[in-house]
């Protein structure tokens, strides 16, 4: 299983999914330090406000109240005492501490330098229901909070200390917060989906038009859509297409006229040839002739079908297959198809057609029987035709894929043929984004196996 997404759309969704946790996180975080930082002031305000209502009311009640006042007044947060000596050894140095003496002074309204603050690790306090929490040195204590003792002389000489406890726990988040990053989360999948597939369809039609071009097939120029890479990338192809458009049919002109202007000067000379008075000699000569016109005739052919743009439709493979074998057998050659079912292909027909004809011409001619039968897999299908002829030798296998290459031991002139359909019908099939292999069986013959892509259907 894939856990990184395939397309384009997919990984950018992803992407900017990360990037959002990522940016969620360090705002947590940063708020989540300015969340405590808030609380532990506020919780350090509280006490210092009410360590400056404990003094007045100190002040203003005669001394048999005064330890039900302290003991109303202390709670988990602060505790506060009432002693001839104070609680905190000598004034604490450093910012917090400063801040501290300077608020708490004015909250009891005496001097900065009758207050002394400690952190509650540095004191001899009293004892306190958080007695397993004293060994907190560093002057912090659960999640970072900052405890702290301190120690005030009253104007009556007493010293009011107050030992103060850590602030507390900070609140859940709650659901308005999960509710608003579940909405940006959705809102960021969204939009990334959506413009990762404006973006990739062009390459998509890209593609597409790319595979049809390999194939053979016509296609029209692409429009330029998307991001300027993009559309720098298919006004290429589009240039690209142009110019193999042109190439192959400006060659293709040039074969058919020299083909063309050939039979001009074959017919002169088969007219000099019936004045050749030696009749062995003039039968050479008008056999090789013959045999040149033949070539000229079938080059013309393949140049003509070759120029015309075939649409490509969607075909059953196996009645076409049978359709050939059909025509081929009322010539005297005796085929096989076996039934494979219905098989859908996308294709150009008669070009198809024309080189299964050869193919199957060929099986008939030089392989004396042969079977024809389709087979199908993941990556395509293949038809596969067997006969039971002398084969060819395995130097010549590619070989006799070359234009006009005939071999001695499968072909002669008085059967026909220039040598032009092996060839014809590979470039045919390669047009449609497949390929021909010819391989020897053991048991004698030849085994023609034509790869074709995947199916339409079937």
């Amino acid at each position: 299983m894939r856990l990184v997404p395939q397309s384009l759309a997919g990984q950018l969704a992803l992407l900017l999914l990360l990037a959002l946790a990522i940016a969620q996180g360090i705002a947590i975080t940063l708020f989540a330090v300015e969340r405590g930082e808030a609380v532990r002031h506020a919780h350090r305000d509280h006490v210092i406000a009410r360590a400056g209502t404990v003094a007045r009311l100190l002040g203003d009640t005669p001394p048999a109240l005064h330890g039900g006042i302290l003991a109303a007044a202390s709670n988990g947060e602060a505790q506060f005492t009432l002693a001839p000596e104070p609680l905190v050894d000598a004034p604490g140095t450093g910012e917090r501490a400063t801040a501290i003496a300077r608020d708490l002074s004015v909250a009891l309204d005496v001097g900065q330098q009758r207050v002394r603050v400690a952190p509650l690790g540095f004191a001899l306090l009293f004892d306190l229901d958080h007695e397993d929490d004293h060994d907190h040195g560093d002057g912090h204590g659960h999640g970072g909070s900052h405890w702290f003792a301190a120690s005030a002389q009253l104007p009556n000489g007493q010293w009011l200390n107050v030992a103060v406890g850590p602030p507390p726990a900070l609140p859940p988040w709650g659901w308005t917060f999960l509710l608003s990053f579940l909405l940006s989360v959705l809102a960021v999948a969204a939009v990334a989906i959506l413009m990762g597939r404006r973006i990739s369809k062009p390459m998509r039609n890209l593609a597409a038009a790319a595979g049809r071009l390999g194939r053979g097939e016509e296609i029209d120029e692409l429009p330029e859509t998307g991001p300027l890479e993009i559309r720098g990338t298919v006004r290429a192809f589009n240039l690209m297409r142009g110019r193999l458009d042109r190439y192959v049919r400006d060659r293709t002109a040039m074969l058919a006229a020299i083909s063309h202007d050939l039979r001009t000067p074959i017919t002169s000379l088969r007219l000099y040839a019936e004045l050749v008075e030696d009749g062995h000699s003039r039968r050479k000569i008008i056999g090789t002739l013959d045999e040149m016109q033949r070539m000229t005739e079938d080059a013309l052919a393949f140049i003509r079908e070759d120029m015309r743009r075939e649409e490509t439709r969607t075909v059953d493979l196996h009645a076409l297959l049978d359709s050939v074998a059909a025509d081929l057998a009322d010539l005297g050659h005796d085929l096989t198809v076996l039934d494979s079912g219905r098989v859908l292909v996308d294709c150009r027909p008669v070009a198809l057609r024309r080189a299964f004809r050869n193919l199957l011409e060929n099986a008939g001619i030089h392989g004396v029987r042969a079977t024809v039968r389709i087979a199908r897999d993941d990556s395509g299908l293949s038809v596969v035709i067997e006969d039971e002829g002398p084969g060819i030798p395995e130097a010549d296998l590619e070989r006799v894929f070359e234009p006009f290459v005939r071999l001695d031991a499968s072909r002669s002139r008085e059967r026909g043929g220039a040598g032009l359909g092996l060839a014809i019908a590979r470039t045919i099939i390669r047009g449609h984004g497949g390929n021909i292999l010819l391989e020897s069986r053991a048991e004698g013959g030849l085994r023609v196996a034509v790869a074709l892509p995947g199916s339409g259907g079937s």
